[in-house]
């Protein structure tokens, strides 16, 4: 009788969920060294505080996945719901690259220097088994799908059309009064411009698991408010002359005009608060734009490595006919590579900046992409609510340490059911 009384519409539905996770680790001993002969057992993951069994377990050697080492993930047995068992994969390459040549931060005139850095990263990092992909942020207009490049045609087209596009001191100092409210607004659609073709790179990148991806990141960094003393300078005189005072603190003989001169005075201070004011959040700013980026980095397991082609910065550009301090070109070069190193340490890479050794810096990048394991679970904890759940790693093998692993993920959002 009851289920007479069932509408004829509504359906019984069984649901399961099981969540799976799965993130390179690195272990290394007390010289930093990684270590090769580690077992499943040998590891402990938590979630959240909670020991978790581990389903898959495969050490990659070489770049390579070690097969007859590792355990394949057998999903759990959920009631009302019967799920085909998991396939191994049948690519184990286990390395990819993508070449993010961020081009709207790179200066024209560095770009010889540019391509002979990627001719390096070409030659000494990216081998003809890896996967390997590349995109540019600007006028280079480089897009080339990840792929096996077998003797390096795809890398050479794309050194070929590299191209800086940056936009150069004199150029930021020329627009300087004509800035918007948030300061240089060339900069910063620049740099929106960079951040959303890295943010669409991470998305596709989201969608392949179980395998270390690294984002070789070539760019000379980001500040939104550079040569700040230089372009206020800017500013004034070109109200001074749009005013048409020219010397508005002396008489026409020449003395002294005290009254004139207080009212230059405060004139300057009313225009150097407004222009305090109008950048005054553009640290924060860029911060939040640098930390976005970082935490989609983490949740798709991909580690940053920044290369800024620039190498070892001694000084400001002495050919330039602006004068601009030494302490704005100090800010400028911090500010930009305090970006750049904030993508790599919250990845779990390392930021090659200011720096000329690339080589040993290339060997590194190679040696971190080459020698990891690969652990997964299916998560115990069966609440859709707790969206973050944060990872903990351990070893219990005296004297190791666990320096690199995905630290935390999120869960995919529900679905809108169908109304």
């Amino acid at each position: 009788m009851a289920a007479q009384q069932t509408p004829a519409n509504q359906s019984n539905v069984f649901r399961a969920a099981s969540d799976y996770f799965s993130t390179p680790v690195i272990v290394q001993d007390k010289d930093g060294k990684f270590v090769p002969d580690l077992k499943q057992d040998e590891f402990k993951i938590y979630e959240d505080g909670v020991l978790q069994k581990i389903a898959t377990f495969w050490p990659i050697i070489g770049g390579r996945q070690m097969s007859g080492l590792g355990t394949t993930a057998t999903r759990p047995v959920m009631e009302g719901l019967i799920l085909p068992s998991t396939r191994p994969p049948t690519d184990t390459s286990g390395r990819m690259f993508i070449v993010f040549i961020d081009d709207l931060h790179l200066q024209p005139g560095d770009t010889p220097r540019i391509k002979d850095l990627l001719k390096q990263v070409r030659d000494k990092l990216v081998h003809e088994n890896d996967l390997v992909g590349f995109v540019s942020s600007g006028k280079s207009s480089i897009e080339i799908d990840p792929s096996y490049d077998y003797g390096h045609k795809r890398f050479n087209e794309a050194i070929n059309r590299v191209m800086g596009g940056g936009l150069t001191p004199s150029e930021i100092l020329a627009g300087a009064a004509m800035e918007g409210a948030e300061g240089p607004t060339g900069l910063r659609y620049n740099a929106h411009t960079a951040f959303a073709t890295a943010f669409d790179m991470i998305d596709q990148l989201a969608k392949i698991p179980d395998r270390r991806k690294a984002f070789v990141y070539v760019s000379n960094g980001y500040d939104f408010n550079p040569f700040k003393e230089s372009r206020f300078q800017k500013i004034k005189d070109f109200y001074a002359t749009s005013d048409g005072q020219t010397n508005p603190t002396t008489n026409a003989d020449g003395s002294p005009n005290s009254d004139a001169e207080q009212g230059q005075k405060d004139l300057d201070s009313l225009r150097q608060e407004e222009y305090n004011k109008r950048t005054e959040f553009s640290i924060a700013d860029l911060v939040n734009e640098v930390a976005q980026l970082a935490r989609a980095a983490q949740r798709a397991n991909v580690t940053f490595y920044p290369i800024d082609p620039r190498g070892l910065i001694a000084g400001g550009d002495m050919t330039l006919t602006e004068k601009i301090s030494y302490a704005d070109w100090r800010d400028l070069h911090m500010t930009q590579i305090s970006t750049l190193t904030t993508l790599a340490e919250e990845t779990g890479g390392f930021c090659t900046c200011m720096m000329n050794d690339f080589d040993r810096a290339l060997k590194r990048i190679d040696a971190e992409m080459s020698d990891y394991y690969t652990i997964g679970y299916f998560t115990s904890n069966p609440d859709p609510l707790r969206i973050k759940r944060l990872v903990k790693i351990e070893v219990t093998r005296p004297g190791l340490q666990v320096p690199i692993y995905r630290s935390e993920y999120l869960l995919p959002r529900p679905a809108k059911r169908p109304k």
